[in-house]
C-alpha cells in the first residue's frame, strides 16, 4: 500500500514579525527565512520520513529544483514531477512571538496539472493506495473522481478551504483530514460547537468516510469505520505552527499504510506533529521515524 499525493510545491518566505500586521499597518519584520513548503511538499516528506512508499504528483517552475531535491532526500519518488516554464508556487508566512502563522499562498506552477498528467500519475498506482491532495493544486475535482473510479482511496486535506464546495465530488472522499476550522466549516457548523459534534455532523454528510479532526494542543479525534477514537495533545514549547497539520497528515497516513492501529496511527502523527512544532521552518521541521519513537516513548 502506497500514498500517491497530488500535492503543492512551495518556496516559503518566512517573516518573523512581533504579530501580524494589520490592514493599513506597516511592521518592520525581525527576520527572513527561505525555506522548502508547500501542504503537498510537506506531507509527502512527512509520509516518507514516516517509512512509507510515496510517490509526489506535482509541479515545480524554473526555481523549484531546490524542493524536488528535498522531497527526494526524504526517500519519496519524485520522477513525475512536472516541470513548467514560469515560477513555482510560493508562501509568505507570518510567524508570530506566540509562534502562531497566517499565511498567503500564490499558485504559481501548481495551478498547472492537466488531465493527461493526472491521469499518467494515477495510472502509477494500484487499486487499494491512497490518494492524498489538499487544495493548493488545481482540478482537485477531477483528481477525486478519477481516483475513486481507479478504486484507490481518496484522502482529502481541504486547506485552503475551497469556496465552492458544491464543485467538488465529496461523496467520493474515503477520508477527510480536517482542523477544527475546516472541520467546522465543511459541517456548516461554528467553530465553537463542540468537536464531537461537528464529527457527528460529518458522519451524517459523508457515511461512508472517515474523519480526522485534530484541535491542536487538544489533541485529535476520529471516526473511524463506525468507531471514535481520539488522543490528548503533547505540551511541548510552541516555535512555529507551520507544518504540524501536514506533519500530522504524513505520519497517519503512512501508519495506515503499515496496518498499524488507528490509536498508534494518531499517537505516531500527534508526537511528530508535536516536534515539528517546536522547530521553525515547514519541511525542515519535520522529524525523521526514530525521532518520533524516541518522543512517544519519552511521553
Amino acid at each position: 500500500m502506497k500514498i500517491l499525493n497530488f500535492g503543492s510545491l512551495n518556496i516559503d518566505r518566512v517573516y518573523d514579525v512581533e504579530h501580524f500586521v494589520k490592514p493599513g499597518e506597516t511592521i518592520s519584520a525581525r527576520t527572513l527565512h527561505f525555506y522548502p513548503g508547500g501542504k503537498g511538499l510537506n506531507q509527502s516528506v512527512a509520509a516518507a520520513r514516516a517509512g512509507a512508499q510515496v510517490i509526489h504528483a506535482g509541479a515545480i517552475g524554473e526555481d523549484g529544483a531546490a524542493l524536488e531535491a528535498v522531497i527526494a532526500e526524504a526517500g519519496a519518488d519524485t520522477t513525475g514531477i512536472l516541470h513548467t516554464g514560469g515560477p513555482s508556487g510560493h508562501a509568505v508566512i507570518q510567524v508570530s512571538e506566540a509562534g502562531q502563522n497566517s499565511i498567503i499562498v500564490y499558485g504559481g506552477a501548481n495551478q498547472q496539472l492537466t488531465e493527461d498528467y493526472i491521469e499518467t500519475m494515477l495510472n502509477k498506482a494500484t487499486p487499494g493506495d491512497i490518494v492524498l491532495l489538499q487544495n493548493e493544486t488545481n482540478s482537485v475535482d477531477t483528481i477525486i473522481q478519477r481516483a475513486h473510479e481507479h478504486g484507490l482511496l481518496v484522502a482529502w486535506n481541504p486547506s485552503p478551504f475551497p469556496k465552492d464546495l458544491s464543485a467538488l465530488p465529496l461523496l467520493s472522499v474515503d477520508l477527510f483530514l480536517v482542523n477544527a476550522a475546516e472541520g467546522a466549516q465543511l459541517a456548516n457548523l461554528t467553530e465553537d460547537n463542540d468537536p464531537k459534534m461537528i464529527l457527528q455532523a460529518l458522519q451524517s454528510m459523508y457515511p461512508s468516510a472517515a474523519v480526522v479532526l485534530t484541535l491542536g494542543g487538544d489533541g485529535v479525534i476520529c471516526l473511524y469505520h463506525g468507531q471514535t477514537y481520539s488522543h490528548p495533545g503533547f505540551r511541548v514549547n510552541v516555535v512555529d505552527t507551520t507544518a504540524a497539520g501536514d506533519t500530522f497528515c504524513g505520519y497517519f497516513l503512512a501508519g495506515l499504510c503499515k496496518g498499524e492501529a488507528i490509536d498508534r496511527c494518531l499517537a505516531q502523527a500527534g508526537a511528530a506533529a508535536a516536534i515539528a512544532v517546536s522547530r521553525a521552518g515547514a519541511a525542515p521541521s519535520i522529524p525523521v521515524k526514530t525521532e518520533m519513537e524516541t518522543f512517544l516513548a519519552a511521553h
